[in-house]
């Protein structure tokens, strides 16, 4: 079995195994391939988007309990309290829109939580396979850009350089 010298890990298992793990265990392939810098990045991102998910859930099942409520001819709901006119402080169709606007809020909190969990994972394997890559000091590519005096226009071009 073939080991990854730098890590003491065997090479198919950063590749193969570990993003099995990975998708349970956040951090784990950011400790594993020794980029610790990024786990508090990703508990934090996550972290924040679980608790928005759940702070608008909260707001929107206020909301919606309020509303059905209204809409079924109650008024004893926390934002009926009078004004002094008789009228309630939010409207039934101001309990909807808050509604509306809570579940978009969840729904967005949701998709953001997904995304940046796929993008913890592919990153992480990332990481994994480019711990792999050989980086050789006799091999370079190196870009450059000129401008010309005499034209006054930009060159673009790339050197790639082999030494034996």
């Amino acid at each position: 079995m073939c080991k990854n010298k730098s890590l003491g890990i065997p090479t198919h298992c950063l590749q193969h195994e570990l993003p099995f793990t990975r998708l349970f265990f956040l951090g784990w392939g950011k400790s594993i391939t020794k980029v610790i810098g990024k786990v508090p990045l990703v508990y934090g991102a996550l972290g924040t988007t679980v608790y928005f998910y759940m702070r608008n859930s909260k707001e929107f099942d206020r909301y919606q309990t309020a509303y059905k409520r209204r809409v079924a001819g109650f008024t004893d709901d926390e934002f009926f309290g009078d004004r002094g006119d008789g009228q309630p402080r939010l409207s039934t169709d101001g309990l909807r829109r808050a509604q509306q606007f809570y579940r978009r809020n969840k729904e967005l909190s949701l998709l953001f939580l997904v995304g940046f969990y796929a993008l913890n994972i592919v990153d992480a394997n990332v990481d994994a396979h480019l711990k792999q890559f050989n980086v050789d000091e006799n091999i370079t590519l190196e870009p450059f850009l000129s401008t010309d005096d005499i034209t006054s226009g930009v060159q673009y071009g790339l050197s790639l350089q082999i030494r034996f």
